[in-house]
């Protein structure tokens, strides 16, 4: 039997901690083949985004072709898809291969508040990619931004989750670690209800837990879990990866140890 595949369609992190290489080491540690296709370069360090660069749309749908030509593909993850353009086209991308479970983290500002998504790009990512997606896994500001109102509290997180899921995701997975104190409340909603998934806060900043969530759910589908079980499974890969999180950089931002947490 052939290796499962995973493809992330994301941007690419020069700095390595985040994007298309978080995305990668994260389907490594799990066993699975990486694939991947660029939807956008960024120069970028554990400080900040100093740069953009957009791809052409041609050479975006070649890679992606490319990679369903000749693998075994058993989960989409998408991250950085930085314009209305890119998004439009990778809903049509998605359409040609019904089927495949997609994960889609709604990428629009880094660690650093560096904008990823162009302001008329928003409305896209409601009306192209939530209806597509099988779970969305936003932060809190992104929820915020995709709901248009504030969300203070876990109560709010769960509401916010239903009406997420009301835009069409499939399923949710909305992180809390944006709220000021206590636990780290993740809350997963699905047809079936409600599940919160509970971690200790940690006294650390870092970066990259994003989009290593959501790769390492589209890896454990890739394996045949449950979205359910998948979820669990990566909020606590991301955990052991935080606490053995390392500082590459010059900045005290700390990048995810994504072979240790599978040790």
């Amino acid at each position: 039997m052939n290796t499962p595949s995973a493809l992330t369609i994301a941007g690419s992190d020069s700095g390595g901690g985040a994007g298309i290489q978080a995305d990668l080491k994260t389907f490594a540690a799990h066993g699975v083949h990486g694939l991947s296709a660029i939807a956008a370069l960024t120069a970028q360090h554990t400080r900040g985004v100093t740069a953009v660069h957009v791809p052409d749309i041609a050479f975006l749908r070649a890679q992606v072709e490319a990679c369903f030509d000749d693998f075994d593909i058993r989960a989409v993850k998408l991250g950085m898809l930085a314009t209305t353009d890119v998004i439009r086209a990778v809903a049509g991308m998605l359409d040609a291969h019904r089927g495949v479970p997609v994960v889609l983290d709604p990428v629009m500002v880094a660690t650093s508040g560096a904008k990823l998504l162009a302001d008329d790009a928003l409305d896209a990512m409601r009306t192209q990619l939530l209806p597509r997606a099988t779970i969305a896994t936003p932060n809190l500001p992104e929820a915020e931004l995709l709901l248009g109102r504030t969300i203070g509290s876990v109560d709010a997180m769960r509401a916010a989750c239903t009406d997420l899921r009301n835009l069409g995701a499939h399923a949710v997975l909305l992180k809390g670690g944006h709220l000021p104190a206590g636990d780290v409340v993740d809350v997963f909603a699905d047809a079936s209800g409600l599940h919160d998934i509970v971690h200790k806060r940690l006294p650390i900043e870092a970066h990259g837990t994003g989009c290593t969530l959501a790769s390492a759910i589209a890896a454990r589908l890739a394996l045949g879990d449950d979205l359910r079980t998948a979820c669990i499974g990566a909020s606590d890969y991301v955990h052991r990866a935080l606490v053995s999180g390392y500082r590459p950089g010059r900045s005290e931002i700390l990048v995810l140890d994504h072979f240790g947490a599978m040790r």
